[in-house]
């Protein structure tokens, strides 16, 4: 695990509440410090990297906290703050929370509390530098070309596209309707001997069959009705490189025999001709269905299955690696933003947990489009819960109901509950790692999860 320090700033205007607060939290952090003013604690800030400050609402002279906040995290977006304040209503802690707070605490504070809430907040700063960090390192490697992803299950997936790249072996890679099944294809030619090659291509399941057989041999001149000229088909054109064959299952019974006879002799006949060509080129194959239930069915030849899935590769589906929605998403952001030529945005902490915890049916390439659309609509440079795509947000459990809040208790009481449902999902329910990842102990997390329904 990466090593962080973590700096605390303690920003009030009430001495005791400074020294309390640095005395109760010392054990927390590795070094605290406190100012009485926004203009000193900004000085400060400047000075020294602070990883997490906690700043009350209301300071004597000067600007309010959540100006200084806004200034700080301008400075330096990942820093965590935790906002406390006597006077707290439900519009600020909205706005608290729309400038970048991570949690809002009233006086008088409990100091328990607070320390919880300093543990969240190292862990939210944790993750968001080694996301950076993780996402930098895979940036600059260049060993998994144009593919994002720090958790376990896409190392798994790395680390068999490494074994297996610099072999001629026929690979078939299956996965879920966008999870990026094309990306591990190019991956696996770009990381090949035969890198100097092409890569070819072709989606099967759009193809009819009867343009297919030209398609994939080509086509001598009049062949058939529009044969105009001879016409190398995509096993000539991927000589020396690679043939990715999409949607591989989609192919008519004519077809898969056709395949599988080029497969099985390397050897191939163009439409209407009769020199026989021999097959140059490595056979990467994908599917978005489950081949058992095809064979099963009479639908796809066993004996083509088992000669295209020589090596295979599972692509897990995005909710099957959370872990890496936060790297996604600071990958997609920056990618359109600069793209569209627009000011570089980011998620508030709420809005990323939404998306982390979203089930994302249409995979990568459904976030992907999501946050294009967001980079093209939204003004701002902080993007918040009520600003997503409604189908993310109209849910029941959505936080996107804060207009329905009456008080400030079910403001709290509301973001709690989120954020425990958020967690539980992003450790596959493991209350273990959850209540570790929230900072509160496992029989507080049953507490809460009884109290909000959660079970």
């Amino acid at each position: 695990m990466i090593r962080h320090d973590f700096n605390l700033l303690i920003v009030d205007d009430e001495p005791n509440i400074q020294s309390g607060l640095a005395k109760g939290l010392a054990g927390e952090v590795d070094f605290v410090q406190t100012s009485g003013d926004a203009e000193d604690a900004l000085a400060k800030f400047e000075s020294k990297p602070f990883q997490i400050v906690i700043v009350d609402v209301r300071l004597s002279r000067g600007e309010t906290g959540i100006e200084l906040m806004k200034k700080m995290r301008f400075l330096r977006p990942h820093t965590a703050v935790i906002v406390i304040t006597a006077h707290g209503t439900v519009e600020m802690a909205v706005e608290a929370m729309h400038a970048g707070a991570i949690d809002f605490v009233l006086k008088p504070l409990d100091l328990n509390l607070v320390r919880q809430q300093v543990r969240k907040a190292r862990e939210f700063y944790r993750l968001l530098r080694e996301n950076q960090q993780l996402r930098n390192r895979l940036a600059g490697a260049g060993e998994i070309p144009n593919i994002i992803g720090g958790g376990a299950a896409m190392q798994d997936v790395f680390h068999q596209i490494r074994q297996v790249a610099r072999t001629d072996a026929t690979v078939l890679i299956q996965g879920e309707s966008g999870t990026g099944k094309e990306l591990v294809a190019r991956a696996l030619h770009d990381l090949s001997e035969r890198n100097g090659g092409p890569f070819i291509a072709v989606n099967l399941g759009a193809m009819p069959e009867s343009l297919l057989e030209s398609e994939l041999f080509g086509h001598e001149k009049g062949a058939f009705s529009g044969a105009l000229r001879q016409k190398p088909g995509c096993f000539e054109q991927a000589a020396g490189g690679t043939l990715f064959l999409d949607e591989v299952t989609e192919m008519s019974a004519k077809s898969q025999v056709d395949l599988l006879r080029v497969l099985e002799s390397q050897r191939f006949t163009r439409v209407g001709g009769e020199q026989l060509l021999t097959s140059d080129c490595r056979i990467v194959s994908a599917t978005n269905r489950t081949v058992d239930d095809l064979i099963k069915d009479g639908v796809f030849r066993e004996d083509l299955f088992y000669r295209l899935n020589v090596i295979p590769i599972e692509v897990p589906p995005l909710r099957g690696r959370r872990e890496d929605i936060p790297l996604l998403v600071e990958h997609f952001l920056e990618l359109f933003c600069k793209r569209h030529n627009r000011e570089m945005k980011r998620l508030a902490p709420a809005a990323m947990q939404i998306l982390t915890a979203a089930s994302w049916p249409g995979n990568v390439r459904q976030l992907r489009n999501m946050i294009e659309r967001i980079v093209i609509t939204h003004n701002g440079d902080v993007v918040h819960i009520e600003e997503l795509p409604l189908e993310l947000t109209s849910s029941p459990n959505s936080t996107r109901h804060s207009s329905r809040i009456s008080s400030l208790s079910e403001a709290v009481e509301s973001f709690e509950r989120e954020t425990i449902q958020a967690a539980l999902l992003a450790s596959n329910l493991h209350r273990e790692n959850t209540a570790k990842a929230l900072g509160i102990s496992v029989r507080t997390l049953h507490y809460k999860m009884g109290r909000y329904g959660l079970h």
